[in-house]
């Protein structure tokens, strides 16, 4: 027994794996396939993404946001969560990784739940601030270029409602951001963000030791 996180090596993550995941077959099969990409470690491990479709039904959300699509395998996790009027927005830079997710969505029949707007994201989120988005997402997800987190999460705060989530990818950054003689970019960025989101009395927060660490902010009601 431990008053720790539990560590997990192969044999366990099997376990894990084998005993709790539930997977659509579009979800395994697009999982295979971006396993088989140079860039696969980007991809959101399995439990993470049942744990953020979860976290979907658990709010009730109706609209979400993605700062970062890849090949979408979180994206369809969440998209499946939503209910069948929902809507996903997804934002990326990549239409070769995006079309990997395309053809898994359609499998799954709910391609038509998700928007994908391709493009830089900052200049993304500004526009649906200008369309007048501010406060109509019920959860947004952060998993895009490190040194723009914190511009994500700010503009993210003006567009999720009151008591909505943002979720954040790789905040523990493999363990670098625990290591103060790393001052590469990335990782002085996220060091910084996870001081300021714990000093942060907007939010309400968790970080939870899942895939590379994932950050759980509830946008407090203002007052």
């Amino acid at each position: 027994m431990t008053r720790r996180t539990l560590p997990l090596d192969d044999r366990l993550y099997d376990y894990l794996l084998a005993t709790a995941l539930r997977e659509h077959p579009a979800q395994a099969r697009l999982r295979a396939a971006t396993a088989r990409l140079p860039e696969a470690g980007m991809q959101t491990a399995p439990e993470q993404a049942q744990l953020m479709a979860l976290l979907v039904e658990l709010c009730g959300a109706r609209r979400v946001l993605e700062i970062g699509c890849f090949t979408g395998y979180g994206t369809l996790a969440m998209a499946l969560a939503l209910p069948s009027d929902g809507h996903l927005v997804t934002l990326d830079v990549n239409p070769e990784w995006v079309a990997l997710g395309q053809q898994a969505w359609r499998e799954a029949g709910v391609a038509d739940r998700i928007e994908v707007r391709f493009g830089l994201a900052l200049a993304s989120l500004d526009q649906l601030i200008a369309a007048g988005a501010a406060g109509s997402f019920d959860l947004a997800f952060i998993d895009a270029d490190k040194k723009s987190y914190d511009a994500y999460y700010e503009r993210s705060l003006v567009l999720v409602r009151a008591g909505g989530l943002i979720l954040l990818d790789n905040v523990l950054w493999g363990g670098l951001v625990a290591d103060p003689a790393n001052a590469d970019h990335q990782t002085a960025a996220l060091r910084a963000l996870n001081a300021k989101l714990r000093d942060d009395a907007r939010i309400s927060l968790a970080l939870v030791p899942i895939g590379d660490g994932l950050m759980l902010a509830r946008k407090r009601p203002a007052g």
